[in-house]
């Protein structure tokens, strides 16, 4: 208690009482209930720049963050930053699809009025394209020694048995991120800048709330930084595929809703491409049961296996219907053009 009103008197607000939430306190004081949340210091910088900034460019639609009596955003106490907002009270004013598609256009316009073109040095383009080239040509021949060595045994586990009946799907998903790779490359080693925005860093709708009069506010915003803006959708992208088989209709859709708003450019497409199809959790799996010499768990390691590739087909979904789209989209510049 002594720790939390020395906090909020930089705030002019005196205690009454505060409720623990994971790292946010639901503190009650003499003007109303708020919410304090404490954050490493590290990241506390960067976040309160990125929140000055947004601020400047006209975003408001995060969860508002209030200045101390002296007008900084936020609190330092020994390792830890502490900030405080207004306590939402999150009423879902709509269904899972429309709230998730309200979420998106958000970080469209959040990615819209945060763009920036920055200037990139002429070999840097370059080294990363390299660099990414060399690791997935490595887990290529990595690849293709496992499945030997599963050849090899007289009698498969069913870990190896699995592995090699999916072989051929990694495989292509290897292949087709290496192509978007190469492509994204050709396409943009010309342009001397790259357009960044902020991105959220955590995207999800826990992060999305809705305040009383039914509008949504993005909060939990520490991990924001400028970047490339396929840096929100593809940590998002990759945990809601991570389920059962099944063709992600809603996933698409919200997809599509915020490229409507904030379009890709072709070199930007591809690279979200390239990333997206990669397969790296099925083979940082292979790579584990290869180099677990002690005694396996043998159906943990399939469970795992099985899970990785049910998300693997899910994101292939994904990227067919994305190609689809953008090839339908090259044809009708074509018909215009002609």
């Amino acid at each position: 208690m002594e720790e939390m009103q020395a906090i909020l008197r930089n705030y002019g607000l005196s205690l009454t009482f505060y409720e623990p939430y994971g790292k946010v306190a639901k503190v009650y004081t003499d003007k109303g209930v708020f919410a304090l949340k404490r954050i490493p210091a590290n990241e506390g910088m960067e976040f309160i720049r990125s929140l000055q900034f947004l601020f400047q460019k006209g975003y408001h639609r995060l969860v508002p963050v209030y200045p101390t009596l002296d007008g900084r955003y936020g609190v330092l106490r020994g390792l830890h930053l502490y900030y405080l907002m207004p306590w939402l009270i999150n009423k879902e004013k709509e269904e899972r699809n429309k709230r998730h598609q309200q979420m998106f256009r958000e970080l469209a316009r959040l990615h819209t009025l945060s763009a920036q073109e920055i200037p990139v040095e002429e070999g840097e383009r370059k080294q990363h394209y390299e660099r990414m080239k060399a690791e997935w040509e490595k887990q290529e021949d990595f690849l293709e020694q496992w499945i030997a060595s599963c050849e090899q045994e007289i009698y498969m586990s069913p870990f190896q048995l699995l592995s090699s009946l999916y072989y051929f799907q990694i495989l292509q998903a290897l292949r087709f991120s290496k192509e978007k790779l190469n492509e994204w490359y050709e396409a943009s080693k010309e342009n001397k800048t790259v357009r960044t925005v902020i991105i959220h860093g955590k995207l999800s709708p826990d992060h999305f709330l809705y305040s009383e009069d039914g509008l949504g506010y993005f909060t939990n915003f520490e991990r924001s930084q400028k970047a490339l803006p396929i840096r929100d959708l593809l940590p998002f992208l990759s945990r809601t595929l991570k389920t059962y088989p099944t063709k992600h209709e809603e996933c698409l859709e919200w997809l599509l809703t915020y490229l409507a708003y904030f379009p890709l450019r072709e070199e930007e497409m591809l690279l979200f491409l390239s990333y997206l199809s990669y397969p790296g959790q099925i083979l940082w799996t292979l790579e584990q049961y290869s180099e677990t010499s002690e005694e396996k768990d043998e159906k943990q390691f399939v469970r795992n296996l099985q899970h990785n590739y049910w998300q693997l087909r899910n994101v292939e979904y994904i990227v067919m219907r994305m190609m689809e789209r953008e090839t339908s989209k090259e044809e009708n510049q074509g018909g215009h053009s002609s």
